[in-house]
């Protein structure tokens, strides 16, 4: 305890597992509420693509919205190797945000992702792809097989 709060890592350090836990589950809802909110001000204020939305908490729930917001790493996205010149361009560190060697986010309650506006935009998984898909992939993005698959690990 650090001036009379819990603090997650200091859970961690006095091996305090279920208090840590009970500190990352709101931060981590609180990130994610806030990347929904950010994604709603985008549509409807700072690009304004979809200024007249008034769509009820069912509605935003089930993302009936204009537009989708993948993130590297989920199913649409499976390469999470964007994230590295996303961070870079965004100057996340400058913020205290960084990138695990795996790519994780830190810290942990972090979330990243792409607007994308059209309206025709819709979520979708990217299936299991065949061995010369891959080779094609290498290829095209100058890597070599083995680099290849473990970046696209999910999906080979």
């Amino acid at each position: 305890m650090i001036d009379g709060v819990r603090r997650p890592n200091r859970c961690l350090a006095d091996h305090d597992n279920d208090s840590a836990n009970m500190l990352k589950a709101p931060v981590d809802r609180l990130a994610e509420a806030f990347a929904r909110r950010l994604h709603q001000r985008v549509r409807t204020e700072l690009s304004g693509y979809a200024p007249d939305e008034a769509l009820s908490n069912e509605a935003l729930i089930a993302e009936q919205y204009r537009g989708i917001r993948p993130a590297p790493g989920y199913p649409a996205c499976p390469d999470h190797r964007v994230k590295r010149q996303m961070f870079e361009v965004l100057k996340a560190a400058e913020i205290g945000m960084g990138l695990t060697e795996s790519l994780a986010m830190t810290p942990a309650a972090s979330v990243s992702g792409f607007y994308l506006a059209h309206p025709e935009a819709r979520y979708f998984n990217v299936g299991r792809i065949g061995d010369d898909q891959v080779a094609d992939w290498a290829k095209r993005t100058g890597m070599d097989e083995g680099e290849a698959r473990r970046a696209l690990a999910t999906v080979v």
